[in-house]
């Protein structure tokens, strides 16, 4: 990457929404502008897990004001991460359409463990090098990330379902603070990360930091009030909760350092930060410098080297996992790539958004075999459920259910794809492996001379020039080309065969 450029990072979390803005110097990435607006579109859920049209408008306008900062920016420059409640929300896809048209970027919905990791990787490159096992925690609004790691590292990574708005709205109703409301809700928050106990306890790590959100607004009341600075101790705790408990009412709280956005939800935040306390033995809680933004910055800056993203580490070892055999994923890699590049000759596509998409197809043909650890029976559709549902670490759902469609697609009839044909670059990727994986049906590498690959994209028309010899001495790979044809006559593409014109030069 180069030095000086700039970076930004998006955070629609369940309580507020971020915009960090960084400039890239030197392995750093250095602050320029960070802006955060109160949303609270985690409470806008109705009985159906629908976000309310009044929250979703809420989280529009912020991003409206976000856009025209980042006016300008580039793609590749721009990357906006949203979490737990656009996970549960059933109609997540109407705010993300609509939010992508206001700020010109698309919105990627991250797994509670990939916010666990991104948090992490926040976290760590703001800590010196100290090799110290850490334990990071952070209490938004409607999901609890925790993570062991180690210097950059995570190796643990979790997401609970308890935050601080939805346990305020739950178990502090109407604003009420009282002793018996914070009885049950710290019950509550350690039925739901009672199981942290065993994947998190202390003896698995020297430090625990606290990052963003609950923790940063705790230690900002306990420092006006004389306690340490950068800190929040168990005893700290007791004394805010006393103090919250005889406001009776968040209305009536005169706390020094409290911000009046966190007045609503200090209730539900701080119930479920003495539950993780209690349960994991934390005395002494240190409060990180960096968050969930910070690490998606890191993130693309190690994303523009492809040595360094994570997405292929994952990748490489779903693939071990499931005991694939690598030699032949290569080899229908290579073959598709080759079809994928004599599609986009005349497309025009910018170099980075080439590279890109040469990465998705990669990825698909490393793992396209993976449903064959269920059944040799349909082994497509089992190998999209399974990437469909796989927690693969720096992948964003979207990220993965476009993965999905790949394999599900790879073999088979096409109408079964909940896909968009008119997305030339999805299509073209997805021929790309389809024509692959039927020319090393035979699991060896394929003779491609006498084959020719065009692409008219103007009028959706795949054509594969084939010439005499090459159809004689393959009747298999032929049969199975014609049946290609067939398939995709359910699309808005056609798929043509047609024999060489070309006369042989003699030897």
């Amino acid at each position: 990457m180069k030095q000086g450029t700039l970076l930004a990072a998006i955070d629609l979390g369940s309580n507020s929404f971020r915009l960090e803005i960084g400039r890239y110097e030197l392995g750093q990435i250095q602050r320029i502008e960070y802006l955060k607006e109160t949303v609270r579109q985690g409470s806008g859920f109705d009985e159906n897990r629908n976000l309310s049209q009044e929250s979703m408008v809420r989280g529009w306008e912020c991003l409206a004001r976000f856009a025209e900062r980042i006016a300008g920016f580039h793609k590749s420059q721009v990357r906006a991460v949203a979490t737990q409640t656009l996970r549960e929300a059933k109609n997540r896809e109407a705010f993300i359409k609509r939010g992508y048209e206001i700020l010109g970027f698309p919105i990627e919905i991250i797994s509670g463990s990939e916010e666990a990791r991104l948090i992490y990787q926040g976290v760590s490159h703001l800590l010196p090098t100290d090799h110290k096992r850490r334990l990071v925690i952070d209490i938004g609004g409607r999901s609890t990330e925790l993570v062991l790691g180690q210097n950059l590292q995570a190796h643990v990574t979790g997401s609970f379902r308890v935050g601080s708005v939805a346990w305020s709205m739950k178990y502090f109703p109407d604003g009420v603070l009282s002793e018996s409301a914070f009885s049950k809700a710290e019950i509550a928050a350690k039925a739901v990360l009672e199981e942290a106990i065993e994947k998190y306890p202390p003896t698995n790590w020297d430090t625990a930091y606290g990052a963003s959100g609950t923790v940063g607004a705790v230690a900002d009341v306990l420092q006006s009030q004389g306690w340490p600075a950068g800190e929040v101790s168990m005893d700290g705790l007791n004394w805010l909760i006393k103090q919250l408990v005889r406001a009776s009412h968040v209305d009536h709280i005169r706390l020094q350092g409290l911000k009046e956005d966190r007045r609503a939800v200090i209730g539900g935040g701080a119930s479920v930060l003495r539950a993780l306390m209690q349960l994991l033995a934390i005395d002494k809680l240190h409060v990180a410098q960096g968050a969930l933004r910070q690490g998606v910055l890191f993130e693309m800056v190690e994303r523009d080297d492809r040595t360094t993203d994570v997405r292929d580490i994952s990748i490489q070892r779903l693939a071990q996992k499931f005991a694939l055999d690598q030699t032949h994923s290569q080899r229908v890699s290579k073959v598709a790539l080759q079809f994928f590049n004599k599609s986009i000759q005349d497309s025009g596509y910018e170099p980075h958004l080439v590279q890109r998409l040469k990465r998705k197809l990669s990825w698909a043909a490393a793992v396209h075999e993976v449903g064959f650890a269920i059944s040799h029976s349909d082994y497509h559709k089992h190998g999209a459920y399974i990437l469909e549902n796989a927690d693969l670490l720096g992948f964003s759902m979207q990220e993965l259910h476009r993965l999905s469609l790949l394999v599900l697609g790879h073999r088979g009839k096409l109408r079964k794809l909940d896909a968009d044909f008119q997305e030339a670059e999805f299509v073209k990727m997805l021929i790309a492996l389809r024509l692959s994986v039927i020319l090393c049906h035979a699991r060896k590498t394929p003779n491609q001379l006498g084959l020719e690959f065009y692409c008219h994209e103007k009028n959706k028309i795949f054509t594969l020039e084939i010439d005499a010899d090459w159809i004689e001495n393959y009747p298999q790979s032929m049969h199975l080309l014609r049946q290609e044809v067939i398939a995709w006559q359910k699309t808005p593409w056609v798929f043509a065969l047609t024999r060489s014109s070309r006369v042989k030069q003699p030897a």
